[in-house]
This record gives structure tokens, C-alpha cells and sequence, in this order.
């Protein structure tokens, strides 16, 4: 009998979630708790951190559940590893749901650099207009530079200040290319500041600043453990025992 926990939080984690819910397979979907208003799912849901490892091999235990999927966003470094180290602890199979990387294409200028930090360093001294696509708990080291003008996104208002003066967006993804380009061009973006998420839900900003021949300060993902990953809702509902009807 399969228990399954989805580590959640993504496009990819819901459409997996439907799945698992169409094929009556039992699971809980856990949300971290950072956005506000998280999407209704078609499972029980539980919000909230577990307490690292040991919090989590906790619940694993308590709640028997059987098989683990991280669909967690590919920067939720910190979830992965404990995901990692609580399933070799209880000895419950883990799989990865994340989806390729970006890879650059012809026309693309990209800068890649590998944290937070160097993406600030990465910018220029001279004024100029940013957009920060990282989310909201990474932007702090961007005020180091203030001379910018900074565009935020995010999917909830901000509930404190913030810690440099930026105009922001409260919208939810996933953006058109022509959406993202008027909103390129109505504010004059000139540098815009992404991590390499993967995926097509995230990707017109990229397509858009390709178009646009703006320069890009790609944030490479973190270095993860060792574990089984695919890139398919469908390969890990064959890694369930079921089959899925997407594709079909």
C-alpha cells in the first residue's frame, strides 16, 4: 500500500498532485509556508516546515508514509537535503521531480555566477534599471547597490519593508513573452537578475530578454545530493506503479 508525501510547492508538484489524485493513490502534499495563499490542491494538505531532518523522518514515521517526492522548487536546496538524508534515515524511496535546467540559446547574453552575492557584484555601478526575479527572500544583498532602480515580482505583497527602495509587481506566473516584453520595455529594464529554474512557466523573461538583447545574471542551481531524479509527472507515476494520462 502506497503513502505517498509530495514535497510541493511548483507547477510541476501540482500537475503531479492531479495525477496522484486521479489515480487514487494516497499522498499529502506539504507546502513550505511561504506564500500566503497557496493553490488548492486536490489532496490533503499540510503547510509548514517539519523541523529539519529529524522533524521530518518524524513525520515520515508517524504518518507511514511509504514513498517521497521532492517536486520542491530546484533552489529549495535546503528541503532537497533533508529530503535526502531523512529518507536514508527511515529507508523510504525518494524521487527528485525537477525539470531541466536552462540551457543558453544563439542571441542569448547571459552572465552566470554562482550565488546571490556574485549576482550582485555581477551588476554595474552605473545606475540602471534591474528586474530582481529571485523571489522575495533572497533580494537583501541587492542593497549593497541602491544606485539601481529595482523591479520586484512576487506572488504576495511584501509584509515588511523592504530593504532598498523597488517598485513591485504582485502577480502570479505563469507570464506570456508579450507580457513580459511590455513590462521590459514600459520600464526601461536594462539588467535583469534570475536564477536558472528550469522549466516553461518561467521562461518568457528569459526568451524576452534575449529578444530585447538585454543582459542576464543567471544564478546557477545549488549542488544537491545524489538521488534519483526525473523530469516527467509521467516518470514518477511509472515510478508509483501507475500509469498517468498526460501526453495522451
Amino acid at each position: 500500500m502506497i503513502r505517498a508525501l509530495i514535497l510541493g510547492g511548483t507547477a510541476d508538484a501540482s500537475l503531479l498532485a492531479a495525477e496522484i489524485a486521479r489515480a487514487g493513490i494516497d499522498a499529502v502534499y506539504s507546502y513550505g509556508g511561504r506564500t500566503r495563499a497557496p493553490a488548492d490542491q486536490p489532496l490533503p494538505i499540510r503547510i509548514g516546515g517539519f523541523g529539519g531532518v529529524s522533524g521530518l523522518a518524524d513525520y515520515i514515521r508517524r504518518e507511514g508514509i511509504t514513498r517521497v517526492i521532492d517536486a520542491t522548487h530546484p533552489f529549495a536546496a535546503e528541503m532537497s537535503r533533508n529530503a535526502v538524508e531523512a529518507c536514508a534515515e527511515t529507508g523510504t524511496p525518494l524521487i527528485a521531480l525537477e525539470r531541466a535546467a536552462w540551457t543558453k540559446a544563439s542571441g542569448d547574453n547571459w552572465i552566470e555566477v554562482t550565488d546571490v552575492n556574485a549576482a550582485v557584484a555581477a551588476l554595474p555601478e552605473t545606475p540602471a534599471n534591474v528586474f530582481l526575479a529571485i523571489g522575495r527572500q533572497h533580494i537583501a544583498p541587492f542593497a549593497s547597490k541602491p544606485q539601481h532602480g529595482y523591479t520586484l515580482r512576487f506572488v504576495d505583497p511584501p509584509e515588511a519593508p523592504l530593504p532598498f527602495a523597488a517598485d513591485v509587481i504582485v502577480s502570479r506566473g505563469p507570464f506570456t513573452l508579450q507580457s513580459e516584453l511590455e513590462m521590459m520595455r514600459r520600464r526601461g529594464i536594462a539588467w535583469i537578475v534570475a536564477r536558472n529554474s528550469g522549466g516553461d512557466g518561467a521562461r518568457a523573461k528569459i526568451d524576452a530578454a534575449r529578444m530585447l538583447g538585454l543582459p542576464v545574471i543567471m544564478i546557477s542551481r545549488p549542488k544537491l545530493p545524489e538521488r534519483l531524479r526525473v523530469e516527467s509527472v509521467t516518470e514518477v507515476m511509472q515510478w508509483l506503479g501507475h500509469r498517468t494520462r498526460l501526453g495522451a
